[in-house]
């Protein structure tokens, strides 16, 4: 059995990047939780914009989304991140115009260096570009890009970039065909 030496385990992030996520949680927690889900969301750009997110004013985000820091999230025009999305944005997260998260999705932007026996925390930005759909309970992986009118199938896991205007789903994500839009 190998033993590994946790003493040598050091965290990245700075105490001052640990003491605005704090001071960061309870704002959202005391000032956004208990608002209606989906109202005040002119109250809820300001606040996040004022912990320095790059949001559109015609983004929608809802009052049960956890950001962990809203530093590293920029949304544009008419994106969401729908009731329950956890955007764990240790690294940056950037939503498109007209892309929506659905509900219970899970952005993960950090991992750890499993190669390395202190575990490292690793980051690497996630991308979803304009006119993306993000299925209920799809987990996305750090590092991953959603080009242009994608969509990702609910309870989808991604690790691989997703090309553009294709469709989606299973664990790990696989194509399932391309997304032709009719009007």
């Amino acid at each position: 059995m190998t033993k590994v030496n946790l003493s040598k385990y050091q965290n990245k992030l700075s105490k001052l990047n640990q003491i605005k996520r704090l001071i960061w949680s309870i704002s959202w927690f005391l000032l956004v939780k208990p608002l209606p889900r989906s109202l005040c969301n002119r109250w809820k750009i300001f606040l996040l914009r004022l912990f320095g997110a790059k949001i559109n004013s015609k983004a929608v985000i809802y009052s049960t989304v956890k950001i962990y820091a809203p530093w590293n999230l920029e949304m544009k025009e008419f994106s969401c991140l729908a009731p329950e999305v956890d955007c764990y944005n240790v690294d940056k997260i950037i939503i498109g115009a007209h892309s929506t998260v659905s509900q219970k999705s899970y952005l993960c932007s950090a991992s750890h260096d499993v190669t390395k026996s202190s575990n490292p925390l690793i980051t690497a930005p996630i991308i979803i570009k304009d006119q993306v759909w993000i299925g209920a309970d799809v987990f996305l992986g750090m590092g991953v890009t959603i080009e242009q009118g994608a969509v990702v199938g609910a309870r989808s896991s991604v690790y691989k970039n997703i090309a553009p205007w294709t469709i989606v789903g299973g664990n790990p994500a696989k194509l399932i065909k391309k997304r032709e839009v009719i009007e």
